[in-house]
């Protein structure tokens, strides 16, 4: 694959986890809400129809397996994923375990609380767990 281009907010508000095929996957920095990101490694990528089919096969197949990891950690309650790009065009997918008592419950987690930075340890075991199931 060619040199890839991060968005530098994605690159800042988050956290490397891992690189499937098609995609980095990423964890926010935001201990309110366990949250993958999934950035195909393409440049110039906006929507998902700018993605070839193989590609867009290959990154739904990315999704489920984030999503089946990070329930799998989590243990939460409901998935929420989506790809919204209005504050970050390029393509990223979110992926986000919910949880009942979770502060935005049950609405969208953008902008109802401030974002919480993880403890050290516990961040470095989340990271390590969803390594290993990816």
């Amino acid at each position: 694959m060619s040199s890839f281009d991060l968005n530098p907010r994605i690159e800042g508000d988050s956290l490397f986890v891992t690189d499937l095929p098609l995609s980095t996957v990423r964890l926010m920095k935001d201990a309110n809400y366990p949250w993958l990101l999934l950035v195909p490694r393409k440049n110039d990528l906006i929507e998902l129809i700018d993605l070839d089919a193989d590609d867009r096969h290959q990154l739904m197949d990315e999704i489920a397996l984030a999503s089946e990891a990070l329930k799998s950690a989590t243990n939460c309650e409901k998935l929420n994923v989506g790809a919204l790009g209005n504050q970050v065009s390029q393509l990223h997918v979110h992926v986000i375990a919910r949880f009942r008592e979770d502060a935005a419950w049950p609405g969208p987690v953008w902008g109802v609380v401030p974002a919480i930075a993880y403890a050290e340890e516990a961040q470095s075991h989340l990271i390590r767990k969803l390594r290993e199931l990816l």
